[in-house]
């Protein structure tokens, strides 16, 4: 079963392309009109901001990426720790107890 994302995420590589053209069309204009100096500085410094929004964009989409992984394999543990218990098997708990120990031992290398 697939799910797709309910907001699709919108394409980072597609803003930088226009940034950078806006970067290039901006500078044109700068030099045609120097006594608009101060404002040129202010757009410039707003598309500056833009690679270094992209490269925090890029980084919390990985971050989400892996918390929904962990959750998805915390629930799926907790699923078959209720099927075992529901079967009647001697330890139940172990389904949770390995997933637990597998994500506390991969968190720090980056599972």
């Amino acid at each position: 079963m697939t799910h797709s994302h309910p907001y699709p995420y919108p394409d980072l590589q597609g803003a930088a392309t226009r940034n950078t053209t806006a970067a290039d069309l901006l500078t044109a204009f700068a030099k045609s009109a120097p006594a608009l100096n101060a404002m040129w500085q202010h757009v410039f410094a707003a598309l500056d901001d833009t690679p270094a929004l992209i490269t925090e964009i890029d980084r919390l989409r990985t971050a989400l990426a892996a918390t929904r992984y962990q959750r998805a394999n915390l629930i799926a543990a907790i699923r078959a720790t209720l099927s075992a218990h529901r079967d009647g098997e001697r330890d139940p708990l172990y389904y949770i107890r390995d997933e637990l120990n597998v994500q506390t031992h991969t968190r720090g290398r980056g599972r």
